[in-house]
């Protein structure tokens, strides 16, 4: 792993500790990158409880209970989405903070209202709402994915600050 990830993990893993709190993340196109970049720090399994890779639509709606109508108006790329997404994963787990990440990481797969590198990424605690963005981040795939999982490492850092 590289510096910069195994620094946000570690500054992740301080402040979730510090709450006792445990982590769930949700994932789409990372495809458990946010995962792997947690529990490459030593110690994880003390604030890391389980990762979802809900790849396909079919997965977002039996692991995470999205919705079907959510998914069909809206898209898996969507705020609404990774909002259930967050729901879903703090449901079945023990987590008490979840991210959720739906995107398009190319190099098809993009449209005029959603081009390649169209990201939403929500957070959640358990007893709070979904904190959702939509963002856009420029570059090939595996160059968008990583942006993707410092984001997301950055957003957890800041709900559990």
């Amino acid at each position: 792993m590289d510096l910069e990830l195994a620094t946000l993990s570690a500054h992740l893993g301080k402040a979730l500790a510090a709450r006792g709190w445990m982590l769930a993340t949700a994932e789409s196109c990372t495809g458990g990158w946010i995962a792997e970049a947690v529990t490459a720090t030593a110690g994880s399994s003390a604030w890391f409880d389980r990762g979802f890779v809900t790849y396909s639509n079919e997965a977002k709606v039996e692991l995470l209970d999205v919705s079907p109508a959510t998914l069909s108006r809206y898209g898996a790329v969507s705020e609404n989405t990774v909002h259930e997404m967050t729901a879903g994963a703090l449901t079945h787990s023990h987590a008490d903070v979840a991210v959720a990440i739906s995107g398009i990481a190319g190099p098809g797969g993009g449209s005029a209202d959603k081009p390649v590198g169209t990201v939403c990424l929500a957070w959640r605690q358990r007893h709070g709402d979904a904190i959702a963005e939509t963002r856009f981040f420029p570059g090939e795939r595996e160059s968008i994915r990583r942006q993707i999982v410092v984001a997301a490492l950055e957003g957890i850092i800041a709900l559990a600050a």
